[in-house]
């Protein structure tokens, strides 16, 4: 499955954005669909992840509440929508698929397959 990943920008702090990523392929609905952040000078880190059914998802603790991760299989595209954003969210976000990721390693980076380029979102104070 390829990646592509869109929406970032820059925003002021309280701001709101919304990440799209889209994705190829006659399967999509099968895949647990991640996004994850990356920081200058940080490790790659977990935001959100939904499985195959949009009812189960997963957040970083610093995000819940403000940061919301669905699905529209019939458009293959996962979304972020980003609400009361931070200087601190500030990083290069990517998304991520995987078919059979259990759920201990859902947080995980590695574990993740597919990956689309990535979108910058800069958040200023």
């Amino acid at each position: 499955v390829q990646l592509q990943a869109s929406g970032g920008g820059l925003v002021q702090a309280g701001g709101s954005l919304r990440l799209s990523c889209a994705a190829s392929g006659r399967t999509f609905s099968s895949y647990t669909m991640g996004w994850f952040r990356q920081a200058p000078g940080k490790e790659r880190e977990f935001v959100a992840a939904v499985r195959r059914s949009a009812g189960f998802t997963y957040y970083l603790d610093s995000v819940k509440g403000r940061f919301a991760i669905s699905r529209d299989n019939a458009k293959n595209t996962v979304y972020l929508q980003m609400n009361s954003l931070k200087p601190e969210d500030t990083a290069v976000y990517y998304c991520a698929a995987d078919l059979g990721i259990v759920l201990s390693v859902i947080r995980v980076a590695e574990q993740y397959d597919y990956w689309g380029q990535g979108t910058q979102v800069t958040v200023s104070s």
